[in-house]
């Protein structure tokens, strides 16, 4: 004689579904949030300051050169005074140009290591969205069949009389071909509802 399913509770199988359709709609804009502000930091790194830094070297670049044209015409006018404050022009230009070319440099190094820091998160992220794109609701539609299918096999249980005897094995294998269809996640979490009777 097949075993009986014993029913404790079909609402705390919907609540649980409801419970896990609030998690996806709650999860997946996270995510995606969490996604575009790393993309966001990417663009940041790779384009606005890797641009930002190679012209401020450029600039930089220009001058120093003609802060070093000025000193070397200090130098051929004689004038002492001039030729000091065209060497501390040089100077303060060499600084801005090497700090610049720091910047770059770090900023370029930065890039490197965000790529490999995120990387196995970004894969991470995109495996976790698999699952609230398409696992997650299949197994919400899973739960809210098995839910319907139970309520109608704890009705016929509960009617008792020839019918309900006829069709319980009937219904029985219905709601065990449900269960083995459902994900794994699904059939886990039922197990505590439904227990051998």
């Amino acid at each position: 004689m097949p075993e009986k399913a014993k029913i404790t509770s079909v609402d705390a199988l919907e609540a649980f579904r409801s419970n896990l359709v609030v998690y996806v709609s709650k999860a997946r804009p996270a995510l995606e949030e969490v996604s575009s502000d790393v993309m966001r930091l990417r663009l940041w790194l790779q384009e606005d300051r890797t641009d930002h830094w190679q012209a401020q070297v450029k600039k930089r670049q220009r001058v120093l050169e003609q802060a070093q044209q000025a000193l070397f015409s200090a130098r051929m006018s004689n004038l002492n005074e001039a030729t000091s404050t065209a060497q501390f022009d040089v100077h303060r230009a060499k600084r801005a140009l090497e700090e610049a070319a720091e910047k770059l440099h770090k900023v370029k190094a930065w890039d490197k290591k965000f790529e490999s820091l995120s990387s196995p998160w970004l894969r991470q992220m995109e495996k976790l969205h698999s699952v609230l794109a398409h696992d997650l609701p299949l197994a919400a539609a899973h739960l809210s069949e098995m839910v319907r299918l139970l309520s109608d096999y704890a009705e016929l249980r509960a009617s008792g009389g020839a019918a309900a005897g006829a069709q319980a094995p009937a219904a029985e294998a219905i709601v065990s071909e449900t269960s083995a269809d459902a994900p794994a996640s699904a059939s886990n979490d039922s197990s505590p509802v439904i227990g051998s009777g």
